[in-house]
């Protein structure tokens, strides 16, 4: 898969994958019905919100979806200090020259593609500003610096994610923009397709780890309303099991990728480790 990458401020913007003849599929476990609603809606081009955890698989999903429908992603990581300029684009000195840059945004509603803006809810208010006109009827993008309407290309894709346990009363998509969006929920993969993603991912992982793991996470996640602000992911499990393989002692890979990273709190920390020491002791 071809990629090209562009960066400014020091941030990186966009990642262009551009899907080959000769690329091999994008693993992704499905856990419902997810893969027959994305692709109702990328008949219609419709704009899609992805919802659920951190580390559960939406970006895979996209990523999947994207190579199905052999269109180029451009993938924007969210943040605080993003800007509408950030997206669609901006003027930059270039010796003695002014000269237009396209914003990530700007670039796939020109070249058709699916457009995936990763944490939404971190971005600024007038980044999520400049999408409303990108997810009705219009398919537009005004790029006000130049005086301009581009047309989006026939087909051009809006997909946000959106974490629903990260938001506050500063922090949060207002219903105005999420009424835009066809909205599909996401959340941990049952404990079959947790397993079978974990052998997957990390060659030589035997069966029998990927269960405890699996066990393990579960167990954990039952600590996400009592003090835990984020349960273990499955992305952690993915870590662990990887930590194993490299050689680390499976309760010490345990601790350093789905203990350490998630509590500061010495007494939730004690609480996780014995579930692990439970498990491999």
């Amino acid at each position: 898969m071809k990629t090209a990458t562009n960066r400014v401020r020091g941030v990186e913007h966009d990642i262009v994958q551009m899907p080959q003849a000769s690329d091999k599929s994008p693993y992704y476990e499905p856990q419902g019905n997810e893969v027959a609603i994305f692709e109702a809606a990328y008949k219609r081009r419709l704009p899609v919100m992805l919802k659920g955890p951190t580390g559960c698989g939406k970006t895979r999903f996209l990523e999947y979806m994207a190579f199905q429908t052999r269109r180029p992603l451009v993938t924007v990581s969210c943040h605080e200090d993003l800007t509408s300029s950030d997206l669609v684009g901006r003027f930059l000195l270039e010796g003695s020259d002014t000269v237009w840059h396209d914003g990530p945004l700007t670039r796939a509603v020109k070249v058709g593609a699916i457009c995936y803006l990763d944490e939404i809810v971190e971005a600024r208010t007038d980044s999520t500003v400049v999408i409303h006109s990108l997810t009705d009827h219009r398919r537009k993008l005004s790029v006000e610096k130049k005086g301009q309407e581009i047309d989006a290309h026939e087909d051009f894709m809006l997909v946000i994610s959106y974490n629903p346990g990260y938001q506050t009363v500063l922090k949060d998509l207002k219903p105005s923009t999420k009424q835009r969006f066809i909205a599909i929920n996401f959340d941990f993969p049952p404990e079959e397709v947790e397993r079978k993603v974990l052998v997957q991912e990390v060659p030589g992982t035997k069966p029998d780890v990927a269960e405890k793991l699996v066990a393990i996470g579960r167990k954990s996640r039952l600590l996400k309303d009592h003090g835990l602000e984020e349960a273990t992911s499955t992305r952690a499990l993915v870590y662990a099991a990887s930590m194993m393989i490299a050689g680390l002692d499976p309760v010490a890979a345990c601790q350093v990728a789905m203990v350490n990273p998630i509590t500061d709190d010495a007494e939730l920390a004690d609480a996780l480790m014995e579930i692990v020491q439970a498990h491999f002791a």
